[in-house]
């Protein structure tokens, strides 16, 4: 199955703009211009042209058109992929609870949920060779009817925890990132002493409304940790 159509007007002016076809501040086809190149619609012209605006490729000036960005030097890309090489020979996942549970004053607070209202809680462990790499929490609003699968869970990406009640393609994820000091569990999980420092990455998934619908840490210890960023300069 081949790519949608508005993806293809997408790639084709990325295409552009990177080779220098068309450089910043340069005024890219009209509407009407690429509904014929790519033999589409309107509709699907403006949905790939609204693609290229929230990437920061182009910019557009009501009444006169679309122009191309000048590249932002200061930004970077972070790319947390949260199942990391779990393909890799000696490396996998351990599902070890998942359960349903009234919410501490704190996952309350970050799902912008009563304290009645219950969650599913899901831990898991990322191994290496046997050595716990991760220790990974995630929290989601617990809903009568849909059923927990736990063989489904333990690969599963934490927008595809949620996917069941919210389309993934609707999501929003933020990311913060901070060291703190491990303590209880956490310890427990790292093999690392109480006090010690390690890598949190907290992740919080939001709907169209910009509601919560799950939130999570990620602990990383040692050497474990570390972070790497893109700069892109197209």
């Amino acid at each position: 199955m081949g790519s949608p159509e508005y993806i293809k007007i997408v790639e084709a002016i990325k295409g552009r703009i990177t080779s220098e076809e068309i450089k910043p501040g340069d005024a890219i086809q009209s509407e009407n211009l690429l509904c014929e190149e790519f033999n589409v619609s309107r509709m699907t012209v403006r949905k790939g042209l609204a693609v290229l605006v929230n990437e920061g490729y182009i910019y557009s000036i009501p009444g006169k058109g679309n122009y191309v960005c000048e590249p932002n030097l200061d930004s970077y890309t972070l790319h947390f992929d949260e199942m990391m090489a779990t393909d890799k020979k000696g490396e996998e996942i351990r599902l070890i609870e998942v359960n349903v549970v009234k919410p501490s004053y704190e996952v309350g607070f970050n799902l912008e949920i009563p304290e009645n209202k219950h969650v599913i809680v899901v831990k898991r462990v990322f191994l290496s060779d046997g050595h716990v790499k991760a220790f990974d929490v995630k929290y989601i609003p617990y809903y009568r009817g849909i059923p927990i699968v736990e063989k489904e869970i333990r690969y599963a990406t934490f927008p595809e925890m949620v996917a069941k009640k919210n389309s993934i393609f609707a999501m929003t994820k933020k990311l913060k990132i901070k060291a703190i000091a491990a303590k209880d569990e956490v310890s427990q999980i790292l093999d690392v002493m109480d006090g010690d420092a390690i890598l949190v990455v907290e992740q919080k998934l939001l709907d169209e409304k910009d509601h919560p619908i799950g939130w999570g840490s990620m602990y990383f210890a040692g050497d474990d940790s570390g972070l790497e960023a893109i700069a892109s300069f197209d």
